[in-house]
Parts: structure tokens; sequence; C-alpha cells
């Protein structure tokens, strides 16, 4: 089935596409799950609505084809789902379940729907249920690892349709229609052997041909490795394979047998490479993964990989970059051939060749839109080519094609415990490529997850500067969302890993942080402590701009609590310190608000004269939106004190000024427009 894919990594969303010829033999289970879709469910029979989305399940063991029938299903029913078919895989390569949370974020992200970076998982299943709601879709999700995983993810949409694959029952799942898969029938093994051998060699031996695939037992993924073998030796017998694979009957099963009969007679650094390919983050390879690994060039990497994806070794996915994915099958006995045939020392080398390699790439990923530096473009220039992007387009189009692959690596280098210092190194260059290339808000869900493994990091290694910091970037990200509480708890065990470190800077950006933490929670005596701590802090190391802003902070505190004349108080001492700074628009600012508070406080006199004082400094900031928006303050305490004709002139003032300044705006958009123009017209472009 060809795809037209929307989304990228485990979870993508296609529409349906035309049908494909590869696919063989399973027409009886393909006829079955088809009248199970139009089959009445118990609830019809009952005489109730059915609450949720029909679910079918495909069992088989891996290599069984079981993922190629629920593709094959999907493109003959897909047409039926005009929202679309959405597919997500819900196990790692080694077969550890993923967690629901990241599943339903990332189904999410390829609805277009967008999810609160550090959401709760319950919070993301259940708008995942909302989006899918008003849709009509096909959800296929593959190697699922039981019950619980698929139940979480089910739609509440009788109109959608869910094909789940596993490799047992899942029981708890009311009415689940499933199919069972043993291997294929000996007419459509046999035909599958000859798509890779040719029609001769089956023509000429069939007894041979169907012992062969009476041997593998039918099983697609053995009979592609069979056919891949024999394809790349025109001159053996299809009866010469089936003669050597006695040789390997201590394998506990027939694709173990062919595995290794393939991979004994490859060359010895193809061999090591596939070996090596196990230790690849989410099963994915691009040549640079296998460079990395086995410590050869990017070409000779390249080569490799497509002379193992010819022999049926590797998928080759559908992706702007050469990218290819390592049968979910084939992982596990791959990984026992390394722990069989390498060195623990080489395999840890091999992950710390890869580790170093990713962080080299996302320097260069990064660096890259940053060629406005003499200093940046030297140490470009320096790096070998095959690490260079030629620009920041290739640069964010190779993030977004690697993105689950970078995340899978720092999670298993973290879990792994053996190599934390590039994991950090790692951690480190992924956060500032993704702010880079995609902004922090966009980048936000990944950020949180990456920020949490430094905290997993930091704790295991008695690291508390590194602590504080992830724990200060967890709690800002928990405030932005609206869990204050949860982001309190963060704060305040980043400031004891803070002081823990003698670190100044994290300390009063703790202390700054319950502060704030406190005023949305509207304990306004506990927020303003707090701001009054992290000023002490200030005033101690003379940040003289910093101890302004804080003044400010305490004052609105105090003006939330009702008490205007600590937040006057406050508010002049900002304006001091702004004023001691030289920072003009600051000053005006702060004036702003003392004028504020003067007018909260019954004091419309005073108020007006400072009014018209922050009027001044913002005329010589040259600030037209905040001279507007004192002037409208002006008119209002001019009415209030009962002279509507000068709040009328003031009024009149702060309209021409938000006029001209909208126009100067348009003006600044026709000459940014026109200079787009003029340059996408140059040839040199």
């Amino acid at each position: 089935m060809t795809d037209q894919a929307v989304g990228t990594g485990d979870v993508r969303l296609s529409v349906p596409s035309a049908a494909a010829d590869h696919f063989l033999g399973r027409t009886r289970e393909l006829k079955e799950l088809c009248a199970d879709i139009e089959r009445a469910g118990l609830d019809t029979l009952s005489g109730r609505k059915a609450p949720r989305a029909r679910v079918l399940l495909i069992a088989g063991r891996p290599g069984s084809g079981r993922t190629a029938l629920a593709e094959e299903l999907a493109r003959k029913v897909g047409g039926r789902y005009p929202d679309g078919v959405l597919r997500a895989r819900l196990s790692e390569p080694d077969g550890t379940p993923v967690p629901v949370e990241r599943t339903a974020r990332d189904l999410l992200a390829a609805l277009d729907v967008r999810a609160p970076a550090g959401a709760a998982e319950d919070d993301l299943t259940e708008a995942l249920r909302a989006a899918l709601a008003e849709r009509r879709m096909l959800l296929l999700l593959d190697d699922a690892p039981g019950a619980e995983q698929v139940d979480a993810l089910l739609p509440d949409a009788p109109d959608c349709l869910v094909v789940a694959v596993s490799g047992g029952p899942l029981t708890g799942i009311a009415d689940v229609r499933p199919c069972t898969l043993g291997g294929m029938d000996t007419k459509s093994a046999v035909e599958l052997l000859a798509r890779h051998t040719g029609s001769v060699r089956i023509t000429v031996d069939p007894r041979s041909a169907e012992s062969l695939a009476e041997i593998c037992q039918g099983h697609p993924a053995t009979l592609t490795l069979a056919g891949g073998w024999l394809a790349a030796r025109p001159q053996a017998a299809v009866s010469d394979l089936a003669k050597r694979l006695h040789t390997y009957a201590d394998e506990s099963t027939p694709l173990a047998r062919v595995l290794r009969l393939v991979h004994d007679q490859l060359p010895g650094q193809a061999a090591r490479i596939l070996r090596l390919l196990s230790q690849a983050p989410a099963g994915a390879v691009d040549p640079h993964t296998a460079s990395a690994l086995a410590g050869c060039s990017v070409s000779t990497a390249r080569t490799t990989l497509d002379e193992l994806a010819t022999l049926g070794l590797l998928r080759a996915v559908d992706s702007p970059l050469p990218e290819y994915d390592v049968p979910g099958c084939l992982h596990p006995l791959l990984r026992s051939l390394a722990e069989s045939q390498d060195r623990p020392a080489e395999l840890q080398l091999a992950r710390a060749r890869l580790l170093e390699r990713d962080v080299r790439l996302l320097q260069s990923c990064r660096a890259i839109t940053e060629t406005d530096s003499p200093g940046v473009r030297e140490k470009l220039g320096a790096l070998p080519s095959a690490l260079r992007f030629p620009n920041p387009q290739a640069a964010a189009e190779w993030l977004r094609v690697r993105r689950p692959a970078l995340l899978a690596a720092a999670r298993l280098a973290v879990a792994d415990g053996e190599l934390d210092t590039l994991a950090r190194r790692l951690m480190s260059q992924l956060v500032r490529a993704m702010v880079a290339h995609f902004g922090t808000q966009a980048a936000a869900p990944d950020l949180y997850g990456v920020h949490g493994l430094v905290l997993d990091v930091a704790e295991r290694r008695g690291l508390p500067r590194e602590q504080a910091a992830a724990l200060l970037n967890l709690g800002d990200v928990d405030a932005q969302t609206g869990r204050t509480r949860e982001a309190l708890a963060r704060y305040r065990a980043a400031l004891d890993a803070a002081r823990a470190a003698n670190d100044p800077y994290a300390t009063g950006r703790a202390m700054e942080s319950v502060g704030g933490a406190y005023q949305e929670l509207a304990d306004y005596d506990r927020a303003a402590d707090w701001f009054g701590r992290a000023l002490a802090e200030r005033l101690a190391r003379d940040e003289r701009a910093q101890a302004a802003r804080l003044y400010g902070r305490i004052a609105t505190a105090h003006t939330y609590a009702g008490r205007y004349g600590e937040a006057l108080r406050n508010w002049r001492a900002a304006v001091a310190g702004y004023r001691k700074d030289g920072d003009v628009a600051a000053q005006a600012r702060a004036l702003s608000e003392l004028a504020r508070v003067q007018e909260y406080a019954g004091r419309p006199e005073e108020s007006l004269r400072t009014c018209r004082e922050a009027i001044d400094w913002a005329r010589r900031a040259e600030d037209a939106r905040l001279q507007a928006a004192l002037q409208l303050r002006l008119a209002d305490t001019l009415d209030r004190l009962g002279d509507p004709a000068a709040a009328l002139l003031h009024r009149a003032a702060a309209e021409r000024m938000l006029g001209e300044e909208a126009q100067e705006d348009g003006a600044s958009q026709d000459q940014a427009a026109s200079a787009c123009e003029i340059r996408s017209t140059s040839d040199e472009d």
C-alpha cells in the first residue's frame, strides 16, 4: 500500500490510496474481516446504540504478515472513512510498550490538535476522543502489547473503526472481532518466493519450493528472507537453500534459522553493520546511523543499507531522507546475534559513536540558523561535508524527520545510565536545535519530556545545578499550562537544588518563580514575601535592573491584596531603580503603573500628575502605544474630576497616535512585501 503520509515517526495520518499489487494470500481472512465490519455488534443486537468504535483484532506472531493484512484491509475499506487512516505503533522495536500518553499526544499532533505540554494521560486520551468524535476515521494500532493500551485510545465514535494488531487476544475489550493468523497457504507462499527468485527456478523444481515454504511455515517474513537469499545467488537452486537450512536446526524458529544463514553468508563488514542496527533507536536507520554504529564512511553505510534492503533485512521508508526501518520481527534476533558475537564494550562504543554523531549533527543543524556570526560560519566550515546542511530548510527537514529517533536516542541513553555525559550533551543540543527551528511553543511537548530526562540524569549523578535548571524549566511549562500547584512544587525543589549548588542566579530565579506561583494562587502575602527574598538576592549582587523589576512585582502583589500604600512605596522604588539604570522605557511603564495605583487609592490629582510625567518619559522612549494608553487614562481621570472637555482632547490625541502607528505598521508591511517581491524575482535566489 502506498501512503500519502501527513505525519512522521510512529504515528501517521494518510488518505486512502490506489491498490497495490504486492499483497498475497489471506483471501479468506480478508473476507472475514470485511464481513465483521458489516456484522451487527452486541449493542445493536440488544437494541442499544453502539457507544464506541468497532474493534477488529488481527492476532499473530511477528513476521506472520499481520501488519500487511491490516494495511490491505485499510486500503480495501479506507474509502468508507473520508477523514483518513490514522496509524500508531504501540510497542518499541524491542517490545517495550509505548506510554499511552506519548501515543495519544502523537495522534493529536497528526490530527493538528494542540495538546498542552506535560498534560496527564487521562487529559490527552479525553482530548483524543473529543477530536475523533466528529470524524469518520480508521484507526490502525500496530504491535499492541495488550488490551489496556488499545482501550485507552478507543474513540467514543461508532462511525470510526479500530483495527488492532497484536500477538494475542485483547481480553477486556467488549465485542472484539478476532482474526488469528497462521502461515500462508502453500500456493501463496510459493508465489511469494517466485517474486524474488523468478518463476524459472520454481517451475523446474516445484516440490523443493513447496518444501521450502513448509520449512518456513508459510510465514511471509521468513519467506522474504529466503527469497532475498536466492535472488542474490542466481545460480543456486531452491533445494540448495532447503539443505543449508538443515545445518541451523538448533535455532528456535524458522525465521531465526533463515536469518542466521543470511547473516553468516554476508561479507564481514555488512554482517557487523546488520548486527549493530539492533542498537538503532526506535529501529529507524539512516546512513549516518549505520556509519556511526559501525565506524565506517557514510557512503559505505548507504551502499550496505541498500544491499540489506534488497535482501529483505530492512524496509525502505517513504521519506525525504534515505531512511530504513528494521522489521520488528528481526529486531530481537539481531540483538541476540550482536550480544553473542560482539563484546559488550564494542556495543557500548557503537552506542557512544552514535550519540556523538547525533550531537554533531544537531550542532550543525542549529548553527545553520546563525550564519550571520563569523565564528559560527568558521565552525560550520570546519565540519566534514557529510555533517553540513546546505541551508536552514534542509536542516529543519532533517530535524523533523529524525525527531522520533533523536528523542528515542535520548530516552535510551538515559535508561542505559552508562553514557550520561554524552546523553547530557545530546539533550542540550536537541533542545537548542528544536527551539531554533520550531520555536519554544511548538516544541514545548517534546522539550517537557527532554527536561524530565535531564532531571533523571542530574538526580542520578548528583548534579544539583542541572537539577535546578531542569526543575525550573519543567515548572515554567507547568505554570504556563495552568498546573500552578505542580509548578510550585517544582520551583521549591529547584530552590533546594540551587542552594545545594550554591548557584545565586538559580536561587534568585527559583525564589521569584515561587512568588509568581503564589500570586497565581491568589496568596498575595506569600507572593510578596518571596518576591522580597528574591529582591534581597538581587540587591546583594547590585543587580539594579532586576531589583527594579522585582520592586514592581512586589507592588503588583500588594495591589492585588488591596494594600495600596505598600504598592505605591514599591512602585516609587521601581521608578527610582529604572532611573538610576537609565532605562527610560521601563521608567515610563513603572510611572504608568504608579498612576494606576494612585487612582485605585483614591488620589486622582496625584494620579493625574504622575500620568503626565509618565507621558513625558514615554515620549522620550518613543513608545507611541504607551503614550496613547496614558492619554486614555488621563481622559478617564479627567472625566471623574469633572473636566469632560479636557478628557475629550486627550482621547482625540490617543486616537491620533494609534492611527499614525497603524499607518506606519502598514507602510512597514508594504515595504516588507515589496522587498519579498523583488527578492522572489531574483535569478540568483
